[in-house]
């Protein structure tokens, strides 16, 4: 159903039954024939959360999973998070579409996280961190009108263990950091969080709640590798969707040196529905039952 990496390098997946996994993606379609992926399923299924380091290690047993086109992250001791990319305002309420489990699939706790999800990643302290796409920030299903702004309004947020907002990126427009209207890249090594996002593409890094941001020349990188002031930028549109663009951070911004294409280990292409995500120095590449890891140390310096 979902796979993601968390803050050891471990990769963690979310599994139901094959005939189960219609109900965990679906969505409506309007007279106009757009479809609409639902906040919920049908009716909940059996889930299990397994994590892998790269050999399977704990595995933990969900009876009734609802959320739909959901993503997974670990927790300190234990425990996992489950998290719906869409998120229903109503005037009875929000969906609840975070809930943090046990180690023995018992809910532990219930929150709303908001809607238009791209990009969930936890802390080994058990901090959530949450990028969110172009509708969760102007917003959609009721957030914005009639409901509030969006819980993702500002593009990134930071959440406590007990998933209540600690921080809020700010929306001033200041430069080099500017406005987040999509969340193209989230990478969360350590504590820290780095993003690259539309409209300007700019890296930013927030630590300890303080803003730095670098002017990038690279458009639509959708990962981010990061290992002091190195950085490797993958991904682009059209034909620069498999780029891979290494360069440095200097006072202001970022200077690209190398450009590369990457491919699987036998030179053939990557798949199209390949998941890419950033840790730390590492690029982790998901692809049907194959994980793959590229770190920063492996590409070649210039000379």
């Amino acid at each position: 159903m979902a796979a993601s990496v968390g803050p050891d390098g471990q990769v963690v997946t979310l599994w139901a039954a094959l005939q189960d996994l219609e109900r965990l993606r679906s969505v409506t379609t309007s007279p106009g024939f757009a479809t609409f992926p639902d906040a919920r399923s049908a009716r909940p299924v059996a889930a299990r959360v397994s994590t892998h380091f790269p050999k399977a290690g704990e595995s933990t047993a969900i009876k009734e999973l609802s959320l739909a086109h959901a993503d997974v992250q670990p927790l300190p001791d234990g425990r996992v998070l489950v998290v719906g990319a869409r998120c229903r305002w109503r005037p009875e309420g929000p969906d609840r579409n975070a809930i943090i489990y046990d180690a023995d699939g018992t809910v532990r706790a219930e929150a709303t996280l908001g809607d238009g999800i791209e990009h969930l990643l936890t802390t080994r302290s058990g901090q959530v961190w949450v990028g969110y796409f172009d509708e969760g920030i102007f917003g959609n299903y009721g957030w914005g009108g009639p409901g509030p702004a969006g819980i993702g309004s500002s593009g990134l947020v930071r959440f406590s263990s007990d998933l209540e907002p600690t921080y809020t990126f700010p929306s001033d427009g200041n430069e080099p950091s500017g406005f987040i209207s999509d969340c193209y890249a989230l990478n969360v090594d350590g504590e820290d969080a780095w993003t690259s996002y539309y409209t300007d593409f700019p890296i930013v890094r927030v630590r300890d709640e303080a803003v730095a941001g670098w002017r990038n020349p690279v458009r639509g990188a959708k990962a981010l590798a990061v290992d002091g002031t190195r950085v490797a930028l993958f991904g682009g549109y059209g034909e620069a969707c498999a780029r891979l663009v290494v360069g440095e951070l200097e006072s202001e911004d970022f200077q690209p040196e190398c450009e590369y294409r990457v491919v699987l280990p036998d030179g053939k292409t990557l798949p199209p529905k390949t998941q890419v995500i950033g840790r730390g120095f590492d690029l982790h590449f998901l692809t049907g039952d194959d994980w793959y890891r590229l770190d920063l140390e492996q590409i070649p310096r210039l000379a």
